[in-house]
Order: structure tokens, then sequence, then C-alpha cells
């Protein structure tokens, strides 16, 4: 049993340092200007150890150096995805959209609908899921303060502080929900082919709409064999090949 043990430890060990010994040589191949080979080692890790923020946001960098924007474009909406917070890996995206041909005007949105998901996206799942957890441990506190104290002020501290942490709780839960649900319900992608016929219909001989070209970002509404149906930031819809576009 102990040996078995000590092979475990042994067996980790060697994983984490082989993993951080590839990410140190695809950050040195990277520094040297080396962004093929940085490249592949970074799509060696995402296929081999795992996926992370920083791995994608560092594959983004890579390709973008390259100027393969589509995939930057691809890699960074990836990390987002895992670190929606995290405003270096945001600008690297706008920048990298500036250097696509399709600039797609988006359809106007309310205060309150851009102003929720600029809250929802200051973190991840995972994050919201610890402030929902928490706050709502303070606010059993607060009730308790309520319920089974006699000072005024320590009871309307219990009240008042206690219905904003149930607030803050229940919108932190709603906000891990709707993250965890992006992440599992991948229904976005970036078209990777160089110019694409969006058609009307789920076929070859449907009528031609409207060309897209690399790089820009789809969102799937349905699928029909080979065929999705995709929606443009600017409320264009219409149908184009699979194998046309990657899911972020």
């Amino acid at each position: 049993m102990k040996k078995t043990a000590i092979m475990i430890f042994a067996m980790l060990c060697s994983f984490i340092y082989a993993e951080a010994a590839t990410l140190q040589e695809a950050a040195e191949a990277y520094g040297a200007q080396k962004y093929d080979d940085a490249a592949a080692m970074y799509e060696e890790i995402i296929a081999g150890q795992g996926k992370s923020s920083e791995v994608y946001y560092n594959l983004g960098n890579a390709y973008y150096k390259l100027k393969q924007y589509p995939k930057a474009i691809l890699n960074y909406e990836r990390a987002l995805l895992m670190a929606p917070g995290d405003e270096d890996i945001r600008f690297n995206l706008e920048l990298a959209r500036t250097k696509i041909t399709d600039k797609i005007d988006v359809i106007d949105r309310s205060f309150l609908s851009v102003w929720g998901d600029t809250l929802r996206n200051l973190f991840s799942s995972d994050t919201w899921s610890i402030i929902a957890i928490a706050t709502f441990i303070l606010f059993i506190a607060g009730a308790f303060l309520y319920f089974f104290t006699t000072t005024v002020w320590m009871r309307k501290l219990g009240f008042f502080g206690g219905f904003l942490l149930l607030v803050i709780s229940v919108a932190a839960n709603f906000f891990a929900s709707q993250q965890k649900e992006k992440l599992l319900n991948r229904n976005e992608a970036i078209v990777i082919s160089p110019s694409v016929t969006v058609k009307s219909s789920p076929a070859d001989s449907g009528t031609d709409l409207f060309i897209l070209h690399e790089g820009t970002k789809v969102k799937i509404t349905d699928k029909v064999g080979e065929w999705s149906e995709i929606r443009i930031e600017d409320g264009n819809t219409g149908w184009m090949q699979n194998s046309k576009m990657e899911i972020i």
C-alpha cells in the first residue's frame, strides 16, 4: 500500500513537472519570436494536459503574432469563456477583431441588458458560486442576529444586512448559472474559411443571403445534418456548413 502511494505521488510530481516544463518551453519559444513553435507547443498542452484560460490566451497571442487572426480570435474567445473578467484577454480580442474583414454593427441593446452582462462577466461561474455560498452563510448570520438578539441596532443590522446579503446571494447564484450554461452550451463559433456564402436553407441550392469572412463570430440557433442556422451580431440569420466554422 505504501509503495503504491509513493508511485502515485511520483507520477503526479512527474506530470506536474512535465506540464511546467512544457509551458516554460512554450514561453521561451514565444520570447524568442519562434511563434510557430510556441503555437504548436500550446496546442499540444491543450490536447494532452488540459485546458486553461492562460494557455488559450497565450495560444491566441502566438497566432496573433503569426497574423493568423481568426485562430487568435477563436482562442481569445475560449480564454474569455473561462476567465470572463480578464481585461487583457478582452483587450487582445478586440484588437484582433480590428484585423478581420467583416465589421458588423451590433444591434442596440438596453442599458439594463448591457449592465447585466458587464456585471455577470466580472467573474467566472466558480467565483460567482463561491460568492453565492459566502453571502448566504452571512445572511444566516444576519438572520441569527435579528431573531436572537435584543439590542435594537444589532437587530436592524441583522435585518437590513441580511436582506442585502440574500439579494447578492440570489444574484450571484443566477450569474453562476448563466456562466456555467455558457461553458456547457457551446452555441457560438468563429468562421474559419476565408469566405462563406450564407444560405437561406440548409442546402447548396439555397438562395445566397450574404457573405461572411474568416474571424467573424456567429451564434448557432439550429442544426440540420452538416448545416447550422446562424445569427450574426446585426441580427441577420442564415445557414452555413459546420465545416466552415469552429465552435468556441
